[in-house]
């Protein structure tokens, strides 16, 4: 198994690969979406590539981050929108 790193998932740590985006390593975490859109519907990556923004989450208190775009680095706090 390759290099981890730690992050804080919504106040809980979690290891995840180092060099994954975090969209990648928060989908292998088993989470099914991100965020609530305003109208209250689920949400979650779809392009993968930060088109279409489906996949953003607050990260180290910056909010609408887009975490396909973001390497994961030890000690990151992200916190979705579906706590």
């Amino acid at each position: 198994m390759g290099e981890k790193v730690r992050i804080i998932l919504n106040g809980r740590e979690c290891d995840v690969p180092a060099g994954a985006t975090l969209a990648s390593a928060l989908l292998a975490l088993g989470l099914t979406h991100f965020r609530t859109s305003v109208h209250g519907e689920p949400r979650a990556p779809l392009c993968g590539m930060g088109v279409c923004q489906e996949c953003r989450l607050t990260v180290d208190g910056r909010m609408h981050v887009r975490a396909c775009l973001l390497l994961c680095r030890d000690g990151m706090r992200v916190e979705t929108g579906t706590v």
